[in-house]
């Protein structure tokens, strides 16, 4: 896929609604499908959750997760997946947690996908971690838009698990 607007004719192709679980891209990826005319009729629902708490309370993470693994990991982002296809009517989730600017350099623009989707009754969840360059929002707008651009790859691994 090259642009949002091929991801939004692909979700319409396959019939699946999108929710979104978004803590460092916070709307982001929502706002994208939004912005396509026609965007609205894929997209479910979104969340935005920055803190543990919000984690927590609106997607289910674990605490221990968070704590074991910290808020930027594949393991959290792969909960919030879950945890959003549980709460919503979508088809298919895609969640995001990063760092766009850390005090530690070394993680600085690291960020943690993960796609889950309902397949035959059991929920599939596949992650990735990919870095990016940039300052903080151009790492957010950048992760955002990979995240979307990656949403078949997801679908087609998820059909498979």
């Amino acid at each position: 896929m090259q642009s949002v607007e091929q991801v939004v004719s692909f979700l319409e192709k396959y019939q699946l609604s999108l929710t979104t679980a978004e803590s460092c891209t916070a709307g982001l990826m929502a706002s994208m499908i939004a912005d396509v005319p026609g965007g609205g009729s894929v997209l479910e629902s979104g969340f935005v959750v920055y803190s543990a708490s919000a984690k927590n309370t609106l997607l289910g993470v674990s605490f221990e997760t968070m704590r074991k693994h910290g808020l930027s990991s594949e393991e959290v982002a792969r909960e919030m997946a879950v945890g959003a296809l549980k709460l919503s009517q979508a088809k298919i989730v895609l969640a995001n947690t990063g760092l766009a600017d850390s005090e530690d350099d070394a993680r600085d623009g690291l960020m943690c996908f993960a796609c889950s989707m309902s397949v035959n009754g059991h929920e599939g969840v596949v992650s990735e971690t990919i870095e990016f360059e940039g300052r903080r929002n151009e790492v957010r707008a950048a992760a955002a838009r990979y995240a979307l651009l990656r949403l078949p790859y997801y679908y087609e691994r998820l059909r498979i698990v």
